[in-house]
């Protein structure tokens, strides 16, 4: 499946390139907001929105696609960890869409727009425009510009106030909590997302900022209204399934397999933790130094996407007050030596992460995985039986005694 989408978006590129677009369109041409439903690759978890516009006069009939990026970027890995992905306005035929969501077993839900002729010529201007070479690159933000976000900002900005979304208010949820339905059948991809997502990730959207997911921006087209001259009509003229996909199913709720393997692991610490110790301590300094130094990478790594990216979703992560990069340096000591500043450490650490225990019971100040909860025990427990027995620091100028 993989090696399919990669051809595809090789191949969309390149229809990207050759694309010949009308200077204008008859007054039969329709605009219409196509949803592309949850896949089974990462990048096609949340779902997918595009514009197509069909012009049965001329037999033009394409899709404005706002979430195109380039594999061939040699760079491509590196501008997506460090933020600076850029996506582009791709413009394809149909049936290139439909190919690539039938091969990948996504349905496509159409729902077509109640524009007027002029309305639509106007749409379709600003998308031809925006399909320029010097213009259809921008700058990728998960929350706040993307495929789904794009499609709502150029139908609001051609016609203004003739477009009315619905004021209803968006879901209660924040944006980490209106992701999980998306994860509910990959615990460990859920986990992971939430590791890195940061405190910004816990505010509630507003109505207009819900739409950054395809299923959201579908509904607000539902509620939609066009005003024109006092006379209010429903944006959506009718809405179709473009693509059937036969047993398609939505993710189905999965058992937390992490939260259950990390548990089975705090009884397997604790059991040996707290049992008469039959092997010697710098065995236990061993293991203690691989479980720290793990916590220490991870650390380490939430960190730089806190402070060495430019992804503003995975800032003010309360996760690296737990998963300390220092633990790191703190595994080396264990393992060679030079312990005397390890046991106010540990203290430290013990103190630290018995307040995060408190914090992810109280989901604050971020919601917390579940999943975390038993590994803040294993710190707990290990922190205090390393202050046990672990040497004191030695005092300036007192001599240790042969």
């Amino acid at each position: 499946m993989h090696r399919l989408s990669l051809l595809l978006s090789l191949l969309l590129t390149t229809a990207t390139a050759s694309a010949q677009l009308p200077d204008t369109l008859s007054a039969e041409a329709r605009l219409s907001l196509l949803t592309i439903l949850p896949g089974d690759a990462v990048y096609s978890a949340f779902g997918h929105s595009a514009l197509r516009v069909h012009d049965p006069m001329t037999g033009f009939d394409a899709v404005f696609n706002y979430g195109t990026f380039d594999f061939r970027d040699p760079l491509f890995i590196p501008r997506f960890v460090y933020g600076k992905l850029d996506y582009y306005l791709s413009v394809v035929p149909l049936r290139a869409t439909l190919r690539g969501s039938r091969l990948e077993g996504r349905p496509v839900i159409e729902q077509i727009l109640a524009l007027a002729p002029h309305e639509t010529r106007a749409v379709y201007a600003a998308l031809r425009h925006n399909a320029r070479p010097e213009n259809r690159t921008y700058r990728y933000d998960f929350l706040y510009d993307n495929c789904s976000t794009r499609p709502r900002d150029v139908l609001a900005r051609t016609l203004g106030p003739v477009l009315q979304f619905s004021g209803e208010p968006a879901p209660r949820q924040s944006f980490r909590r209106l992701l999980d339905p998306y994860l509910a059948d990959r615990p460990w991809l859920d986990l992971g997302i939430d590791l890195l997502l940061g405190i910004p990730t816990d505010r509630i959207p507003t109505p207009e900022q819900v739409v950054f997911l395809p299923d959201y921006l579908m509904a607000a087209f539902d509620e939609a209204h066009l005003v024109r001259d006092g006379e209010t009509t429903p944006l959506v003229l009718r809405k179709d399934t473009l693509l059937a996909v036969p047993g398609y199913r939505r993710p189905a709720p999965a058992p937390n397999v992490p939260l259950w393997l990390f548990s089975l692991l705090f009884v397997a610490v604790a059991v040996t933790s707290l049992r008469p110790r039959s092997t010697p301590v710098s065995h236990n300094y061993r293991a203690d130094a691989l479980l720290f130094g793990l916590i220490g990478l991870v650390g380490f790594f939430l960190l730089f996407m806190w402070l060495g990216t430019e992804h503003h979703v995975t800032t003010w992560n309360a996760n690296v007050l737990w998963a300390l990069p220092t633990h790191a340096l703190a595994a080396v000591a264990l393992l060679r030596g030079g312990r005397s500043w390890l046991r106010p450490y540990f203290a430290f650490t013990f103190a630290l992460t018995l307040f995060m225990v408190i914090a992810v019971l109280s989901d604050w100040p971020q919601d917390f995985p579940t999943a975390i909860f038993p590994l803040l025990l294993i710190i707990v427990l290990r922190s205090a039986l390393l202050l046990k027995r672990l040497p004191p620091p030695r005092l300036p100028g007192r001599e240790t005694q042969e």
